[in-house]
């Protein structure tokens, strides 16, 4: 589509038609990835005790570093879509070259540093000394990578935000599955142990990050051009002030997790798996309301720009609403097959089935709040209120779940671990109501 057609499109087409549409491919390259992930621990897991725990160490680092490209990526994302939708294409290009750019930047000045300092980088991320020589090997390989995880991310987030997320979809699936298909390649057949794992995974991201840079070449409204690169401090302070929500979501949900180990840890090894298989459940059907959310992102950010107030609010109430069906549905099934659910993952360890399911149920009771906070925290951000945001990306697993996941289980022990994330859903949502509900409101009277 040329530059009026993507327009037409995005302010044009029904929001009940159109939401669906962007959002499919998300939802599918979040799944891949979520697969992807777990295959690396899977071949590698084959190989000693150490080498698992040194991606689990090094698997921080990465959480990290996509938070960072999160950041250019949804801080530039969100100027652009508002621009094209004011038709001030010169500004979403210069935009669009200055997030790449300053990503790329980034993740080279991230590799360097962490190369560098790769044996102290390795013990804040909690290597042992058992683990040090595997998280070293791994590490520095992964370090490679930085610069194509930082730009991919941003490609990714730029094209969504452009209106063309099956281009997007279509770099980082290809990555994925490359992933998966050389894990076992490098691993066991060429005999690389941990350094192959490491080298497939940096190999799949820079193939992704090339069909992103094709796909956006091919698919989006702007072309990325390095003259329009202007890394000045009005366009970073832009990128920085729309993409730290996400830096917020990204970074604290990496803390938080380590957070919630060495809270479960007082418990035994089974807590921790079960609250690790938790997490994983959790993710898998919080994949689908993510995924509308960021459907609804381009639609939101083209029409608030032009000025199509209604098109928004209509959006913002379809996936609000879409989201809580889907939530109860997947909550109520979640409740009842719990331990059914868990023992997938780990069914010989009648403990962590016991902490999992406990602990799962739990999260089912609020899953349905988080329809209002994910959309709300999409919705604030696509339309620039980044203080707003921010402060409802740092609640849910910042805010109040760092707090919580210590004095909980000082006053109920392993049940306090357990319920951890409902309570803090609990006080996320009634944060983002007074958070968002004046905004959608004084929408209607601009």
């Amino acid at each position: 589509m040329n530059v009026d057609e993507r327009f037409q499109y995005m302010t044009e087409t029904p929001v009940k038609r159109l939401i669906p549409a962007l959002a499919v491919p998300t939802i599918i390259s979040m799944l891949v990835t979520t697969f992807y992930n777990m295959a690396d621990t899977f071949f590698v897991g084959k190989l000693s005790t150490a080498a698992t725990g040194a991606v689990g160490v090094v698997f921080s680092f990465m959480a990290i570093l996509q938070a960072v490209g999160f950041m250019f990526g949804q801080g530039s994302g969100t100027y652009i879509s508002q621009k094209l939708g004011e038709k001030r294409i010169k500004e979403a290009a210069m935009m669009c070259a200055t997030g790449f750019y300053s990503s790329l930047i980034t993740g080279i000045i991230i590799m360097i540093l962490g190369l560098v300092f790769l044996e102290p980088l390795s013990r804040i991320l909690g290597a042992t000394d058992t683990i040090l020589p595997y998280a070293k090997a791994y590490l520095s390989i992964i370090l490679l990578g930085s610069p194509a995880v930082t730009s991919s991310l941003v490609l990714n987030n730029q094209l969504r935000y452009q209106g063309s997320a099956m281009y997007a979809m279509v770099g980082i699936v290809t990555g994925a599955v490359l992933n998966i298909g050389l894990d076992p390649l490098f691993i066991f057949v060429f005999d690389m142990d941990i350094y192959g794992a490491a080298l497939a995974t940096v190999i799949s991201q820079y193939v992704s990050m090339l069909l992103l840079w094709f796909q956006a070449r091919k698919g989006g409204s702007v072309r990325i051009e390095f003259r329009n690169f202007a890394p000045n401090w009005k366009n970073l302070r832009e990128i920085l002030r729309r993409g730290f929500p996400s830096l917020c979501r990204q970074g604290l949900a990496s803390i938080a997790t380590i957070c919630l180990n060495l809270a479960a840890g007082v418990y035994g090894d089974a807590a921790i798996a079960g609250m690790s298989v938790v997490s994983r459940v959790s993710f898998f059907v919080n994949a689908a309301l993510i995924g509308f959310g960021q459907g609804f992102q381009p639609v939101c950010g083209f029409n608030y720009g032009a000025g199509l107030y209604r098109r928004v609010k209509e959006g913002f109430w379809f996936c609000v609403k879409a989201g809580f069906v889907f939530l109860v549905i997947m909550g109520i099934l979640s409740y009842i097959f719990a331990p059914q659910v868990i023992a997938v993952f780990r069914k010989d360890d009648p403990d962590v089935i016991a902490v999992g399911t406990a602990a799962l149920r739990f999260m089912c009771i609020a899953f349905p709040l988080n329809s209002w906070i994910v959309i709300c925290n999409m919705f604030l951000q696509s339309i620039g209120k980044a203080a707003r945001a921010s402060m409802l990306a740092a609640c849910r697993q910042g805010l109040f779940f760092i707090p919580l996941v210590f004095i909980l289980p000082a006053l109920f022990e392993l049940k306090g671990v357990e319920m951890c994330q409902m309570v803090s859903d609990i006080f996320s949502f009634a944060v983002a109501i007074p958070l968002t509900i004046g905004v959608v409101r004084n929408m209607g009277r601009v």
